[in-house]
């Protein structure tokens, strides 16, 4: 099993950017589509932005579209999500998940485990 490690996150003022990364051990990238999912205090974790195992395709929330761009290096087992123009409701707990199977709208409880995330914060 792929294990993912969240970092990057921070503090950051609105209309600020960030860029986050999600590292993974234990198996390659290569076979799996990657998803960036979030969760804000007292929400439901929420899918941002996917990318196929090539690259090729990538698929975005609309909350966060035109703002944020997925993106991924499976030579160096990395994913990564460029966050630009940021708002203050994007402040949540940042995750990063795989799965062998690249479905957009897929849900958080498809995935069985997660790492600790990465916290974003952005402020008025």
């Amino acid at each position: 099993q792929v294990q993912l490690v969240e970092s990057g996150g921070g503090l950051v003022q609105a209309g600020g950017s960030l860029r986050l990364s999600c590292a993974a051990s234990g198996h390659t990238l290569r076979s799996y589509a990657m998803y960036w999912f979030r969760q804000a205090p007292g929400k439901e974790r929420e899918l941002i932005a996917a990318i196929s195992w090539s690259g090729v395709s990538t698929s975005y929330a609309d909350s966060v579209m035109g703002r944020f761009t997925i993106s991924r290096d499976n030579a160096k087992n990395m994913m990564y999500l460029q966050m630009n123009s940021l708002k203050p409701e994007d402040t949540a707990v940042y995750y990063c998940a795989a799965d062998p199977t690249y479905t957009w709208g897929t849900s958080y409880r498809n995935f069985p485990s997660w790492g600790q995330g990465t916290q974003v914060t952005v402020s008025s």
